[in-house]
């Protein structure tokens, strides 16, 4: 996963509700589909739970990062309306 850019943050900026809507559900579900399928990878390698979330940290966070953002933008142009 990248950091987002500047021409992102700037689409974002003009994405309605509905659009962040939809971009949250998709980035929640690409959350879940990372978790799910790291773990499935780490159990056919017989690798630890624990070691396998504690590499995917990283990315976790990120994305948990970028969806706060983008909640906290959507409930502020719901604000507006």
């Amino acid at each position: 996963m990248t950091d987002l850019t500047n021409t992102d943050l700037d689409s974002l900026d003009r994405a309605t509700p509905e659009e962040l809507t939809e971009i949250i559900t998709e980035l929640e579900q690409y959350r879940e589909r990372l978790v799910n399928d790291t773990l499935s990878m780490a159990q056919r390698a017989k690798i630890m739970k624990a070691q396998a979330m504690a590499s995917l940290e990283p990315s976790l966070a990120q994305i948990d990062g970028i969806l706060q953002t983008l909640r906290q933008k959507q409930a502020a142009l719901t604000a507006n309306r």
